[in-house]
């Protein structure tokens, strides 16, 4: 590590980002790039008719142009690459079945691909190019999560802060930036981060504006430092930068650790339940004691989720749920639909996430800060469940790496058949559409031009 590298840790991830080279990722992270993008559009597709999705593509259609290059999946219509990546990154958030990185507690896709793809249709750009946008947004964006730290976490949604960062680094790469240009994106980017957690108290549509508001800020920074406008040149680590506005434990060194070698994106998560990824861990400990044991929901007098302090911060705010998408927040709901219906998917939370069953056993849960769980977080998101049965036994639960994690990921046919059953739910895409979404994300690599992907 260079002594610039350490003075300038902005600069030295800016150009990682404006240099990357296809031949340079390895094989397996390409791979690993196709399995997150196919991944990615069942969680576009499942949102196609949610109310909030909606809301926002009627905003787009009102400011932006009639039809574009760049294609919103959920209606089909075409955009400008502003307003297509505004929309889909929006519905990429909506259903809880976005990847996620556990390190830095961020939701890369929704904020990477989306903006990648709108404009990789626009200028039409190779399979190629599109894969190494989405490998340097990932980079960048995952990075700048682990460095604003766990203090950020608390008030803010890494995904809505580190997300704008993340997107000017894709986009900027398919407009091949300049080391400097690119340094300047981050700057417009970060000094337009925003995003708080305070809106899970209400049930509010936040999320979504999040993630639609990073892939747009961020897009609009690549393009503002094409032209010429600049940012700040310490937007992350300067004395008025985004770690002294936003972290208490932000560390410089996050920003470039293992450059080029440590490949971040590999190390992301895919999401098997449909809910906030806080209550995976417990989830899958709890059916583990549920099928070992053969417990019926009756059977559970109540149960005690030992869990980390990121998880109490988040998931401590929902009560009784007022929405589905609040009761995804809520582990006392997920944990109940596990039990009564051995998996908390899509159409187990539209129908039951406030059934007399399940609502019973979200009564019997409760979470309790563990240092062993508290201290591993979030380089490792370990489940623990205490399990206090009716006729006075004590079950313990306990899962090291969740459903999804890298040491306990989905192959390529689980990923393929989430996305199949992700489309089908919202009717996004048929049978055989979805099969041919498959195979042009799987040839991406030898794909000459970026068309569109539902005409």
């Amino acid at each position: 590590m260079t002594s610039a590298t350490i003075d300038h840790p902005s600069k030295a991830l800016a150009t990682f980002a404006a240099e990357l080279q296809f031949d340079a990722i390895p094989a397996p992270v390409l791979r690993r790039t196709e399995d997150l993008i196919l991944d990615w559009l069942g969680s576009v597709l499942a949102a196609r008719a949610a109310r909030p999705v909606r809301s926002i593509e009627r905003f787009a259609q009102m400011m932006g142009p009639a039809e574009g290059p760049s294609e919103i999946l959920t209606s089909r219509r075409t955009s400008s690459p502003l307003f297509a990546a505004l929309v889909n990154a929006a519905a990429s958030h909506y259903v809880e079945q976005d990847d996620v990185h556990n390190g830095s507690v961020f939701h890369p896709a929704a904020v990477v691909i989306a903006p990648a793809l709108a404009v990789a249709q626009s200028l039409g750009a190779s399979g190629a190019q599109l894969l190494t946008a989405v490998v340097a947004g990932y980079e960048v964006g995952i990075r700048v999560g682990e460095f604003l730290g766990r203090s950020h976490y608390r008030t803010f949604h890494t995904t809505a802060t580190a997300g704008t960062i993340a997107a000017a680094a894709a986009v900027g790469r398919l407009l091949e930036l300049s080391p400097q240009q690119m340094l300047h994106a981050f700057g417009s980017a970060g000094t337009q981060s925003a995003g708080v957690w305070e809106f899970l108290r209400d049930a509010a549509d936040s999320k979504q504006l999040h993630c639609a508001h990073a892939a747009a800020s961020g897009l609009m920074s690549a393009y503002l430092a094409q032209d010429g406008f600049t940012g700040a040149a310490k937007i992350l680590e300067g004395a008025q930068g985004l770690g002294v506005g936003m972290s208490s434990d932000a560390d410089p060194s996050k920003l470039v650790d293992g450059l080029g070698t440590r490949w971040t994106l590999a190390e992301t998560s895919f999401k098997y339940h449909a809910s906030c990824r806080h209550t995976h861990p417990a989830a899958d400990a709890l059916l583990q004691v549920m099928t070992q044991n053969q417990l019926q929901p009756a059977d559970v007098a109540r149960v005690t989720t030992h869990v980390h302090q990121g998880a109490i911060d988040v998931l401590g705010r929902v009560t009784v749920p007022a929405t589905v998408h609040q009761g995804k927040f809520s582990m006392g709901t997920v944990l109940g639909l596990i039990a009564v219906h051995g998996r908390a998917g899509l159409g187990e939370f539209d129908r039951d996430f406030l059934s007399p069953e399940v609502s019973a056993f979200r009564e019997k849960v409760t979470m309790a800060l563990d240092d062993e769980v508290d201290t591993a977080y979030p380089a490792r998101w370990i489940g623990k469940v205490s399990v206090h049965t009716a006729d006075g036994r004590t079950l313990a639960g306990r899962v090291d790496e969740p459903k999804g994690d890298p040491g306990n990921t989905l192959s390529r046919a689980e990923i393929e058949d989430k996305m199949q059953r992700l489309a089908h739910y919202g009717e996004g895409a048929t049978a055989d559409e979805a099969k041919a979404l498959c195979q042009r994300v799987w040839q991406l690599g030898e794909t000459a031009r970026v068309g569109r992907w539902l005409g």
